[in-house]
């Protein structure tokens, strides 16, 4: 892996905005600077002309002095076992650009703060640094070689509900982090004993997905009170009824994730053959 040093990651602006936060969490913290941490993985090792144009790729950020780090290392960087969208971009253009070697690019963001930071501190700071849904703190740079670890496919495996019953799926749901609700797992561990047979993880994996609040919108789509009145609205009808009542130059909403309005008579660039 290659770690590559970026430029600063904060306007003067928002380092002073950042500041601020981490102060009133932490006053302990007396300053703080930042930038932009790349890492590579590669094949082979690159050329004094490639290691130029990578150089090259990498460098942009907001115009303001470098500095030198100091302080204690929080390294905010993607979630393991994802792939960022600026790695994904980052990479194509890399290789576009004749750098067959490099595998991924991933880049992270370096935050050096300074002060007297008690273990209870640092656990404040790294909080408001980073989210925790989709980023991971580490205090070395070396600590991001675990983003290009590679893992073998797991087998299949099936849960014993014939065996186990309801407690079998209950500890599935948990260390699968399925997030079933308690009626989708009765749902589930009747359909299974009327088929005789267990089911497989990855079933159990498409079926909390195909049945999450992401795709069915259970909850938004839900009947619901306030202070015991019935509404007249889910929460996505009062969504919706924004386009139901001004719905004038929009020709598609809410329909597969999308929405198209009317546009404008405009010029188009022709290529010359």
């Amino acid at each position: 892996m290659l770690i590559l040093r970026g430029a600063p990651a904060l306007s003067a602006f928002r380092h002073g905005k950042l500041l601020e936060q981490l102060s009133q969490k932490a006053p302990a913290v007396t300053g703080v600077y930042a930038e932009f941490a790349h890492f590579a993985e590669v094949t082979g090792e690159l050329g004094e002309a490639q290691q130029g144009v990578l150089a090259r790729l990498l460098k942009y950020g907001p115009s303001v002095p470098v500095q030198e780090p100091s302080g204690r290392l929080f390294l905010v960087l993607p979630r393991l076992g994802t792939i960022s969208p600026w790695a994904s971009k980052a990479t194509d253009i890399a290789r576009n650009c004749g750098l067959g070697e490099i595998q991924r690019l991933e880049r992270g963001i370096a935050y050096y703060v300074q002060g007297e930071l008690s273990d209870a501190d640092a656990a404040l700071v790294a909080q408001a640094l980073h989210d925790r849904m989709t980023q991971r703190v580490v205090s070395r740079l070396e600590d991001a070689a675990s983003l290009f670890s590679h893992a073998e496919p797991k087998p299949l495996s099936a849960v014993d509900v014939l065996g186990g019953g309801r407690a079998a799926l209950e500890a599935a749901n948990a260390s699968l982090g399925l997030a079933l609700a308690d009626d989708e797992i009765d749902y589930l561990v009747s359909a299974f004993q009327g088929l005789g047979r267990n089911p497989h993880d990855i079933e159990l994996m498409m079926f909390a997905q195909a049945n999450s609040e992401h795709c069915r919108h259970k909850i938004f789509n839900a009947s619901w009170d306030i202070d015991g009145q019935a509404q007249e609205k889910s929460l996505f009808g009062m969504i919706k009824n924004t386009y139901q009542l001004h719905s004038e130059g929009v020709l598609s909403a809410y329909k597969d994730n999308a929405s198209v309005i009317v546009g404008h008579t405009a010029g188009r660039f022709y290529p010359e053959p």
